[in-house]
């Protein structure tokens, strides 16, 4: 079987590394891109990439560097928003599939700096879809969130059901993108696959999500901030779930649906190849016993300060994940206290700590 070509982007970013180290084993030539931005700790970044055999010292902008470890993988440093180099990267590396993981995360932060989702997000995105249209790609999969949610209250959330009511400039811009991937899917014959993820958790995480500032702050005997007064739930979803959902994504590109209605739209759907996909563990979790399981794995009780909830917050999200079992044939199911106890080995090992 020919070996099929594929780009991730945001390579870098949590999800990226372990996607690109998946599809690696997997055999495909992998290519990964990233701007290697400042939005939280570098070091972990080059870290990821280290351990996808890109040395450190190899990484120039706009240059591919070829990894060490695995023949086949490449790295680029560069910025999606930079359309005539990516163009340039398209038609030399010839993609079969790409898989869209870089953007500018964080829903808190987008009310800060707005600017950097507009970027990122919308123009990044945008230019994405324009290669994938310029080199005909088989199948475009991109990560959407379950931010888009926002104000819907129906439980469990599904993608069968509208969203149109986002509360973050995040959730807007990840809205924005399912939009502009049906745009394309409709007019130009590209087959896209948006996923939104749910509160993704595990080794090489981002420092700026909960698991990671709760684990470093207990550990330390510093408080931690439960918002909410710890009346919150998440649906927490282990990055080995994630991965191995995304990859058998990849093999199932949409096709159009002969039954999709314009009296009675699905938003899941299309008459265009075009798909939504929630990625969720389906079993929300409350805020208390994430705590609580996370103590457990530590040794440590954890200090806490209760706080009101944040802007652009939500109390609660449960992934409905029948349409991803039902097509792709695929469940996420890695129980809470066996991903928080992954990732505290994990954090305990890298920064050498007990």
């Amino acid at each position: 079987m020919e070996r099929k070509k594929i780009l991730v982007t945001g390579a870098a970013g949590f999800i990226g590394y372990h996607l690109c180290k998946r599809l690696i084993k997997a055999g495909y030539d992998v290519v990964g891109l990233d701007n290697i931005n400042d939005y939280y700790d570098v070091g972990i970044k080059y870290g990821r990439l280290n351990e996808l055999g890109v040395k450190t010292e190899f990484i120039h902008y706009n240059q591919i560097v070829a990894s060490e470890k695995y023949d086949n993988f490449e790295f680029i440093r560069l910025d999606l928003a930079e359309k005539s180099k990516l163009i340039k990267l398209f038609e030399k590396s010839k993609f079969d599939f790409v898989v869209n993981l870089a953007a500018q995360a964080g829903v808190r932060y987008s009310i800060k700096n707005p600017d950097a989702y507009l970027q990122s997000n919308i123009i990044g995105f945008y230019n994405v879809l324009e290669c994938s249209k310029l080199f005909e790609i088989q199948h475009l999969v991109y990560a959407s969130s379950s931010s888009v949610y926002g104000l819907n209250e129906k439980m469990p959330l599904s993608t069968n059901d509208n969203v149109d009511h986002p509360i973050s400039l995040y959730a807007a811009s990840k809205k924005s993108n399912e939009l502009l991937a049906h745009s394309y899917s409709y007019l130009y014959n590209i087959p896209s696959t948006g996923l939104r993820f749910f509160t993704v958790y595990g080794p090489w995480g981002r420092p700026d999500m909960a698991l990671f500032k709760f684990t470093k702050l207990i550990a330390q005997d510093k408080p931690i901030d439960v918002y909410n007064y710890g009346k919150m739930e998440r649906d927490f979803t282990y990055i080995d779930d994630i991965v191995e959902g995304i990859r058998k994504v990849i093999i199932n590109a949409p096709e159009p649906d002969e039954n999709w209605s314009g009296k009675k739209p699905n938003p899941h759907s299309s008459k265009a190849p075009y798909k939504i996909f929630n990625i969720g563990n389906s079993s929300p979790v409350k805020l208390m016993d994430f705590i609580e399981a996370l103590e457990d794995s530590l040794g440590k009780s954890a200090k806490k300060n209760m706080m009101p909830i944040q802007a652009g917050d939500v109390p609660k999200t449960h992934a409905d994940v029948s349409n991803l079992i039902d097509e792709i044939n695929y469940n996420p199911n890695t129980p809470i206290k066996e991903g928080i106890e992954k990732f505290v080995e994990w954090y305990k090992d890298y920064y050498k700590t007990d």
